[in-house]
């Protein structure tokens, strides 16, 4: 379903002609970087497929697209708690994630992911064509049961907060806050970031953080779960994650 708008999306924001290496499977494309001159050939950032749906363990018959992307291990782990998101195919499943192209993952998630990948992927020339594009939109929980955030922001519109995603510096952060708020209630902004860490505690075990900025505070009535889920199809907010494009327009 989502195969040629794939296409139509790397064209326009990197380039990107897919490559076709196998006789065999005509239908397999390579998505990869330019090179760097006198070095060869660009490094893979994506690779799209049409596999047996019963070889990767989904009902029914026939073929499915899919995609390859490169993803951090924390969000991978995340990720396929969700439907439409599996076990990397023959890739490393600590570093790549196979998503599905039928509609069952948003396109917006899938431009994201792909973007993601593309700067994991990247030389610093590409690095470069990345940055460029502008900050990205996170969605993260909180739970009160084990940190009380509210307080937190009345005592400061600054704070440290576990960092379990590629968030950059710039990076726009939204928090969920879980029962009994169960609502989407701050707007912040990513001003530091891969901060070493080495927290434990019976709760969680924090290796690396990042420092936000406190922009905005919504009432929980503005944006409970249910408007999340029923309005721009967020149906779960168990790791981080990112905020779809009609969500993002609405909060402006």
């Amino acid at each position: 379903m989502y195969r040629q708008d794939v296409l139509a999306y790397v064209k326009k924001e990197y380039g990107t002609d897919p490559v076709h290496l196998w006789q065999s499977s005509p239908d397999h494309e390579v998505l990869r970087h330019e090179a760097e001159q006198g070095k060869g050939k660009g490094k893979w950032y994506a690779l799209i497929m049409s596999i047996k749906k019963e070889t990767l363990g989904l009902e029914g018959e026939g073929f499915i697209d899919v995609i390859n992307l490169k993803c951090e291990p924390e969000m991978i782990d995340l990720l396929r708690m969700s439907k439409g998101y599996l076990p990397a195919y023959h890739m490393n499943k600590n570093h790549w994630i196979t998503v599905l192209l039928d509609g069952t993952v948003p396109f917006d998630n899938i431009k994201q992911l792909i973007d993601e990948s593309y700067g994991l992927t990247a030389d610093k020339k590409n690095k470069k064509k990345h940055e460029v594009m502008g900050p990205k939109h996170w969605i993260i929980p909180a739970n009160p049961k084990y940190f009380d955030l509210i307080q937190a922001f009345n005592e400061s519109d600054t704070l440290e907060w576990t960092q379990r995603s590629n968030v950059q510096p710039g990076d726009f952060v939204y928090i969920y806050v879980g029962a009994p708020y169960s609502a989407l209630m701050y707007k912040c902004k990513a001003v530091e970031v891969d901060i070493p860490c080495n927290f434990v505690n019976e709760y969680l075990t924090v290796k690396r953080s990042m420092r936000l900025q406190m922009l905005c505070k919504y009432e929980p009535e503005y944006m409970p779960f249910e408007r999340m889920k029923s309005e721009f199809g967020v149906y779960a907010v168990r790791g981080p994650r990112y905020m779809p494009e009609s969500m993002r327009q609405e909060l402006g």
